[in-house]
């Protein structure tokens, strides 16, 4: 269903770096020191607020699959679902789910307790930084310590990497990150991530 609704939902939209999609694909690099950058469009994206200490926080992880993170940087991660922790009490939900739907069954489980539920989808689009000199790409202009010990797979944070604003994720040890800027400032998250990445196409200088 999840590949039905995204492959329906690219046919009526174009996604805010469609036309660099040539130039991801160029600038990706193989090898020892390879690293690869791509979109991963069209992702649903809810902005959930709400106490996960209240009765709601295990009806909405019964709808997700996952509970809601209680910790900076943590992921609950179900089959369908994943929340990244954004506060205290404000998380963000990503999916390949419908947005309309899962809106609506998340929306019947806060109930009428205090809580927030937002499609945002539209706000943010996710690339994706794969192969073993990903991090070593990130580590040019992003402030966070993305070493092993403090940056691990199923870690998300809000950071910057260069000048733009970025939920930094970690899905697996590869390392492969999404990178989730706002849709305005996407192209040039590309474009920097691109820059940084040309040293790698070359051989490593002893």
């Amino acid at each position: 269903m999840a590949e039905s609704v995204l492959t329906s939902r690219a046919k009526f939209a174009r996604s805010p770096i469609a036309h660099l999609e040539a130039a991801l694909a160029e600038g990706s690099v193989t090898g020892e020191r390879g690293v690869t950058l791509s979109e991963v469009a069209f992702r649903t994206m809810i902005s959930l607020r709400v106490d996960p200490s209240e009765p709601e926080a295990s009806r909405l992880a019964a709808v997700l699959g996952a509970s809601l993170p209680l910790t900076c940087g943590a992921v609950g991660a179900g089959p369908a679902h994943q929340v990244l922790w954004l506060g205290p009490d404000e998380f963000l939900v990503v999916s390949g789910e419908d947005a309309g739907e899962l809106v609506g069954r998340l929306v019947e489980a806060v109930g009428e307790s205090p809580g927030l539920v937002v499609d945002v989808s539209a706000n943010r689009t996710t690339l994706e930084l794969a192969g073993p000199s990903a991090r070593a790409v990130l580590e040019k202009g992003c402030m966070l310590d993305l070493h092993p010990r403090a940056f691990t797979a199923g870690t998300a944070m809000s950071t910057q990497i260069g000048p733009v604003p970025v939920i930094l994720w970690q899905t697996d040890d590869v390392p492969t990150y999404r990178i989730l800027p706002r849709a305005s400032f996407s192209e040039y998250a590309a474009l920097w991530l691109l820059d940084a990445m040309l040293e790698y196409a070359e051989p490593e200088v002893p």
